[in-house]
Formats: structure tokens, sequence, C-alpha cells
């Protein structure tokens, strides 16, 4: 499936899981968003990390939500992202 109708399918229940975690502000970005993903593409999504959240938390919310939509997912905080493209990915994003 591809990763944006497993978003679109799963979207309540993904904001959900999401608000379990010390995170905030999540976003798509990447081709789930441009809509050229293809079954076996990845969800790319972009948190914010809170006061104390750590890798564990990161990990976590990525397992959850793999589990849910059933396609793999990319947990990205602002601060993974290459300086070179981190201006453009979050322009690009857009909110869950």
């Amino acid at each position: 499936m591809k990763p944006s109708t497993a978003l679109d399918m799963q979207r309540s229940a993904v904001r959900e899981v999401i608000g379990r975690f010390r995170v905030a502000n999540p976003r798509v970005f990447g081709s789930a968003l441009s809509g050229t993903d293809l079954d076996g593409s990845d969800l790319d999504l972009l948190v914010d990390p809170l006061p104390g959240t750590t890798l564990f938390d990161l990990g976590g919310l990525q397992v959850e939500l793999e589990d849910l939509l059933g396609v793999a997912v990319e947990v990205l905080t602002p601060g993974d992202l290459p300086v070179k493209f981190r201006q453009q990915v979050l322009d690009q994003a857009r909110p869950v």
C-alpha cells in the first residue's frame, strides 16, 4: 500500500498515536506529501521534540506507526535533516 493512502485511511489514529509521545507539530514531507509515493515507499514524518524527548521516544513512535499503517515510517526531527535541505523540507512539510 502507498504510504499516502495508509495515512489518509488512518489519519485520526496516527494523530492519537503521536499524541502519546513527547513530540509536537507532526508533519508529512517527501513522496507521500507530493503524491509520488509508491507501494514500498516509506512515510516521512517530521516532529518537534519536546523537553525530555529521547531516541527511545522517536523509535517507539516509529514502531507504533509502522504497526498501525503497515508501511515503513521514518520519524525525523528538524535537527536530523541535513542543513543543505533543512529549510526546504521545513517549508514544504504539511501537518498530519
